[in-house]
C-alpha cells in the first residue's frame, strides 16, 4: 500500500492521441514529509504518518510543535495515516513525492464533501412534492412518521437535517498523469470536496 496527500486545485480535461476527451481532476501533492512510523511492537498496527501544508508557528500547538521537531520539518495543517506499508521503505523525515504512482495505476481518494447546510427530504434525499394548487396544503414537507404504535420516529427515518460535510471515498480512479516537476496527479473523473480541500490519495484496495 502506498499513498499521498494532497490538495483539489480544480477539473479540467485532457486529450488522448485518438482524439477523446477524459475528465480530470487535478491533485496538487507537494511537500509531503513523513512524521511517524507505526509498528505493532509499540503501536498495536503497522503506519506510516505523513504531513502536508505548513501551518505558522504561532498557530500550532506545542505538542504539534515538538511532534514535528522530531522529524525535521514544520508543523503541517493535515496530517492522516496509511496503513499496511513496507515501513522499510520510508524514514522519519523523508519527502513523499508524487512520483509512486504513475499512469494507469489505480486509486482511492478520500475527501470531506460539499457542505450544502440544512436542507429539505426534497433535496437530501430524493422525495417528490406534493401538488402543488393552494388547496392540497401539501407541498414539500415529510411524509409520514411511520406507526404510531411506537410512539417514536423510526431510526433510519429520512428527515430534514445537515446535509454534506462527510468524508466520502471515491474508489477505483485511474491516473491519468503524473507531473513530478510541478508536483500534480490528474485522475480520471471527480473526486469529493470543493476546491482547495485537502485529499487522501493512496493505492486502491479493489483493483
Amino acid at each position: 500500500m502506498k499513498g499521498i496527500l494532497g490538495k483539489k486545485l480544480g477539473m479540467t480535461q485532457v486529450f488522448t492521441p485518438e482524439g477523446n476527451v477524459i475528465p480530470v481532476t487535478v491533485i496538487e501533492a507537494s511537500a509531503n514529509v513523513v512524521l511517524q512510523k507505526k509498528d505493532v511492537e509499540n503501536d498495536g498496527y503497522e503506519a506510516i504518518q505523513i504531513g502536508y501544508a505548513d501551518k505558522k508557528e504561532s498557530r500550532s500547538n506545542k505538542p504539534e510543535a515538538g511532534h514535528a521537531k522530531k522529524a525535521n520539518t514544520t508543523p503541517k495543517r493535515y496530517v492522516r495515516e496509511i496503513r499496511n506499508v513496507d515501513l522499510a521503505g520510508y524514514e522519519v523525515g523523508q519527502e513523499v513525492k508524487v512520483d509512486i504512482f504513475a499512469e494507469g495505476e489505480f486509486v482511492d481518494v478520500t475527501g470531506i464533501s460539499k457542505g450544502k447546510g440544512f436542507q429539505g427530504v426534497i433535496k437530501r434525499w430524493g422525495q417528490s412534492r406534493g401538488p402543488m394548487a393552494h388547496g392540497s396544503r401539501y407541498h414539500r414537507r415529510p411524509g409520514s412518521m411511520g406507526s404510531i404504535q411506537a410512539n417514536r420516529v423510526p431510526k433510519g427515518k429520512r428527515l430534514p437535517g445537515h446535509m454534506g460535510s462527510e468524508t466520502v471515498t471515491i474508489q477505483n480512479l485511474e491516473v491519468i498523469k503524473v507531473d513530478a516537476e510541478r508536483n500534480v496527479i490528474l485522475v480520471k473523473g471527480s473526486i469529493p470536496g470543493p476546491k482547495n480541500s485537502f485529499v487522501k490519495v493512496k493505492q486502491t484496495i479493489k483493483k
